[in-house]
Order: C-alpha cells, then structure tokens, then sequence
C-alpha cells in the first residue's frame, strides 16, 4: 500500500514511521509512506501557503496552489501502471466521523493520499476539486490535520495482513466487526492486593472462557456505550448470556 501525506510538517510523521507496529510495518515493506509538504510548490520568499479569508474574520486559510500541485505531485510519485488514482482523504472537523467500517475500506486501497489541513481550513475550491472524502475524528478542533492522520494511518496499518504479530489480533479488537467493546483482559500475577483473575479465566475450559468473554463484552458495550448497544443485533446466545 503506498499513502502519500501532504502536510506543512513532515517531521511529525517519525513518530508513526519509527515507532511501534506501524514502523515495523513500513520497515517491512507492508506500506510506504512519503510526506510533502507544500512550501516546496510556493515562488515567494516567505514560503507561504496562506492568505487572508474573503469576507474578513480571523485566522488565515490554505491557498489553492500550493495544495493542488503538492497533490499532482504525490499522485504522479505515486503512478502504478493499471492502478486507480489514489483516493484523496481531507482531515477535517466538518468531515464523516472516523469508524473501524471507514478504516476497514480505506486499508483495502492500493494508495492514499491524506491530506492534513492548518489555520482556519483549506480554500473550499480545493475541497470541490481535488478531496474524495472529508473525516473527523470528533466533534472537536485540534490544531491541524496531522494528528488525525496518524490516527487513522495507525489504525489502518493494523488491518494490513501481516502487520500485527497475530494474525487473529486485530479481528478481536474493538469494533472489529460489530459495534462491541473488548472483553477485560488480564495477566500475572493471579493476585494483586486481594483482586484476582476471574476464576473462569483459569479453568481452562476454552467454551466457558469465551462465552465469558463475550458476556462482558456485552455488558460494557450496554453500560458505557448504549449509543453502540442500540446498534447490535444481538444473536439468541447473546439474549441468553445477557438475561444470565
């Protein structure tokens, strides 16, 4: 998979590419990830890449030019023969909200292009032309579009085959394939202060375990988020499980 991102600070991206899964991933060849930045598409001597807002206000917005040819650029850095155009994904407030369903689509594309917005935004025009998809991670603001990037770069290397060092890794998480939370998880020692493993996790008795493990992941889901709950069609074993 190869994902270009344009950003204004390429260096944050070390974090993603040296560290971690993710950068065990990239090492091993499972993705390739390039920054650029669009100061590099500017003639003036500043560099810039933003100009006041028509119809006045505060802050500055992003400039066409620069963002446009910084895209041509990663699209044709990007050019595989008998390949679609990559995707373009904009990092935005005002975009749909970041899922494990969108991350699922977006990690069975060939490239990506995501690109990480500053100031008070991008010029729209751009947005109309160039932008596939608009996704947030919130109803928040951050500073720019390059931690939510990360974020959704992270989660997406997790569905790539091989990226995790267990294949059944990231098919057991969260959300993986229902809007369910995760099960409690626990390790040694047996007892810690008088709080100890569940007694069923030590049974070894495979059936018990895992239908205890997907009643408490029921009831998480039910008692933290009732907005996901609502969502579930629960199978006759979970109306059971529940109802014990």
């Amino acid at each position: 998979m190869q994902v270009s991102v344009i950003t204004l600070f390429p260096e944050m991206f070390d974090a993603l590419s040296d560290a971690g899964i993710s950068g065990r991933a990239i090492k091993q060849g499972l993705l390739s990830l390039a920054t650029v930045n669009p100061r590099d598409f500017t003639e003036d001597r500043h560099h810039s890449v933003d100009d006041r807002p028509y119809g006045g206000g505060p802050g500055m917005v992003m400039t066409v030019g620069p963002l446009s040819q910084a895209i041509d650029s990663a699209k044709t850095n990007m050019n595989v023969p008998g390949k679609p155009s990559p995707k373009v994904v904009y990092m935005s407030p005002q975009g749909k909200r970041l899922d494990q369903q969108v991350i699922n689509e977006l990690a069975q594309q060939d490239s990506l292009i995501v690109l990480c917005g500053r100031y008070e935004g991008i010029d729209e025009r751009l947005i109309d032309a160039e932008v596939d998809q608009e996704l947030s991670l919130g109803d928040y603001v951050i500073s720019g579009g390059e931690l939510a990037a990360m974020v959704l770069l992270d989660a997406m290397i997790r569905q790539l085959p091989d990226a995790l060092g267990d294949s059944e890794s990231a098919s057991q998480d969260s959300f993986a394939s229902r809007p369910l939370l995760d099960c409690p998880h626990y390790s040694r020692p047996e007892d810690i202060a008088g709080r100890v493993v569940p007694s069923v996790l030590l049974s070894g008795d495979h059936e018990a375990i895992r239908r205890w493990r997907l009643r408490q992941s029921l009831i998480r889901t039910r008692d933290r988020r009732p907005d996901l709950f609502a969502k579930l069609q629960l199978s006759d074993e979970e109306c059971k499980l529940l109802d014990e």
